[in-house]
C-alpha cells in the first residue's frame, strides 16, 4: 500500500530557473565553438548572396494593385508587401522552428551589408520555388539537429552506460519530429486563420475575440512545444516519445518551467531589439551578430541543463513518493 503522505523535507529542492540559466552561459563562454553555426547562418545572410523570388510575385501584386480600389485594400499595404519580396532572401528558410538554426538576419531580411548589394539570384518559376523551399527547409532541419546535438552533447552530463544519440539518428528523429509539428502547424493554424477571417467579415468584435482565444490556446501549448525536441538529444528518444516527454514534464512542473520559458523569450527577443541598432550596411552589425549566436546558444544550453535536471528531480521525487521513504533529518 502506498503512503498518502510523506514529508516534505525528504523531497530535494527543484532546479532554480536562474541557477539553469547562469550555467546555460557558463558552458557556452567554456565552449565558445558552439555558436559557429548561428554565426556563420547570419554572416551567409548578411554578406552571401540573395535568393529572391520577387521575379515571381510583382507580377501578382501588380494585379492585386490594380483590384485594390475594388476590394477596399489599400495601396500602401500592397506597397508595403511589395518592398518586403524586393528584400526577402529565400535562403532564411534555413532557419527552421521549433528545431534549427538560430538566426538574426532571417528577421532582418538585410538588402546591402558593408560588402555592398549583394548577388541577385531570381527564382525563375513556382516549380522552382517550390523544390528550394523544399530542399532549404529539409537542410534546416537537419543542420537545426546537429546544431541542438553538438550543445546537448557539450553542456550536459550523461551516465558511463547512456552513449550520446549518434548524428544520423538525430537528423533522422528531427526531420520526423519537425515534420509533423509542421503539418499539424498547417491542419490547424490554416483552418483556424479561415475561421478568424470569416467571424472578423461577420463581426470585428467577434474576430478578434476569436483571435486572443487561439493566442490563448497557443500560449498554454507553447511551453510544451518547447520542450518536446528536447529527449531526441538527451535520451536517444524518438521524436514521439521526446514529444510525450516534453509534455509529461511541463504538465508536473508547470509554474516553474513556464517562467523558464518566459525568461527565455524575454531575454532572448529584448537583446533582439539590441543587436538589430546597428545599421545592415555597416561591419558594427557583426556585433550583433556575435551576441545573437552567443545569447541564443546559452540559452539552448540553459534549456538543456533545466530539462536533464528537472527530469532527475521529478524521477526522484516520484521514486520517494512511491516508496514512501521517511525523512532523513540529520
Amino acid at each position: 500500500m502506498l503512503p498518502t503522505r510523506i514529508d516534505a523535507q525528504a523531497l530535494p529542492p527543484p532546479p532554480g530557473v536562474i541557477g539553469s540559466l547562469r550555467a546555460g552561459f557558463d558552458a557556452i563562454a567554456g565552449h565558445i565553438g558552439l555558436i559557429l553555426m548561428p554565426l556563420a547562418l547570419d554572416l551567409l545572410l548578411w554578406l552571401g548572396p540573395r535568393l529572391s523570388i520577387n521575379k515571381l510575385v510583382q507580377p501578382v501584386l501588380q494585379e492585386v494593385g490594380k483590384l485594390a480600389p475594388t476590394t477596399g485594400l489599400a495601396q500602401s499595404d500592397v506597397s508595403a508587401a511589395a518592398d518586403l519580396f524586393e528584400r526577402f532572401n529565400l535562403l532564411a528558410a534555413v532557419r527552421t522552428l521549433p528545431v534549427g538554426i538560430s538566426s538574426l538576419m532571417s528577421g532582418r531580411l538585410p538588402g546591402a551589408s558593408p560588402l555592398g548589394i549583394p548577388p541577385l539570384l531570381q527564382v525563375g518559376s513556382v516549380g522552382q520555388l517550390v523544390f528550394l523551399l523544399f530542399v532549404l527547409t529539409v537542410t534546416g532541419w537537419m543542420l537545426g539537429g546537429l546544431y541542438f546535438r553538438s550543445v546537448a552533447g557539450m553542456v550536459v552530463t550523461r551516465p558511463l552506460a547512456e552513449a550520446a544519440p549518434t548524428a544520423g539518428r538525430v537528423v533522422t528523429q528531427t526531420i520526423v519530429y519537425s515534420f509533423v509539428w509542421s503539418l499539424l502547424l498547417w491542419l490547424v493554424g490554416v483552418p483556424a486563420l479561415f475561421i478568424v477571417y470569416v467571424a472578423s467579415a461577420i463581426n470585428t468584435f467577434l474576430g478578434q475575440g476569436l483571435l486572443l482565444f487561439l493566442a490563448f490556446v497557443a500560449l498554454w501549448i507553447l511551453v510544451p512545444l518547447f520542450f518536446s525536441p528536447h529527449g531526441i538529444y538527451l535520451s536517444r528518444q524518438n521524436a514521439l516519445a521526446s514529444a510525450l516527454a516534453g509534455f509529461r514534464l511541463t504538465r508536473l512542473t508547470l509554474p516553474s518551467s513556464s517562467l523558464f520559458v518566459l525568461l527565455v523569450f524575454l531575454v532572448g527577443m529584448g537583446l533582439n531589439f539590441l543587436w538589430a541598432v546597428p545599421a545592415e550596411d555597416s561591419w558594427l552589425a557583426l556585433v550583433g551578430i556575435l551576441g545573437h549566436a552567443f545569447i541564443t546558444t546559452a540559452l539552448l544550453a540553459a534549456s538543456f541543463i533545466y530539462y536533464q535536471d528537472m527530469s532527475l528531480w521529478l524521477q526522484t521525487v516520484l521514486e520517494r513518493l512511491r516508496t514512501g521513504l521517511p525523512a532523513q533529518r540529520g
